[in-house]
């Protein structure tokens, strides 16, 4: 087959051997084309795609220590039990003669029993529970009493 494209081609003129070259340049340029074209979208994409994750990782990187020290005790009683830590932080919110009763589950919860509490040291006595020491609030119940800002209460935590 070679042979005989190319008794073809030697067969023509010099103006129109001069057109079948030039055509089929022009036919290999438009394939390359057709198909570089999809290739360097897929590629632009890919680059945009890259820049947007790395912008993310710089991001968590430079918020990783606030969420590290959000996350890790700040007081040196990290191995308190929740029994403990719950009692200690109420007596430093001013909740020690609120605290009615609480109960250790077999899940490691504890269930808290407040009584006419102040809620702005119940909120900053259950905040500071979160935010310093990791515990979280599984559920709670909370009824206003008849005194404006005194509350009832019951929360279940567990410690993390």
């Amino acid at each position: 087959m070679n042979a005989t494209l190319e008794a073809w081609y030697h067969g023509l003129e010099p103006r129109e051997r001069h057109m079948v070259l030039g055509g089929g340049i022009i036919v290999a340029l438009i394939v390359l084309f057709m198909l570089l074209t999809p290739l360097q979208r897929q590629v632009s994409a890919a680059q945009v795609r890259f820049s947007e994750r790395q912008r993310d990782l710089l991001w968590l990187q430079s918020v990783a220590p606030q969420l590290a020290a959000l996350k890790a005790p700040t007081s040196g009683h990290g191995s308190e039990s929740l029994v403990v830590l719950t009692d200690r932080i109420a007596r430093g919110a001013g909740l020690a003669s609120a605290i009615k009763g609480n109960q250790q589950s077999e899940d490691g919860s504890l269930s808290v029993h407040l009584e006419q509490a102040p809620f702005d040291a119940f909120t900053a006595w259950a905040g500071e529970l979160v935010q310093q020491h990791g515990v979280q609030v599984v559920s709670a119940s909370i009824e206003a009493t008849s005194t404006p800002g005194i509350i009832n209460a019951s929360v279940t935590l567990r410690q993390h």
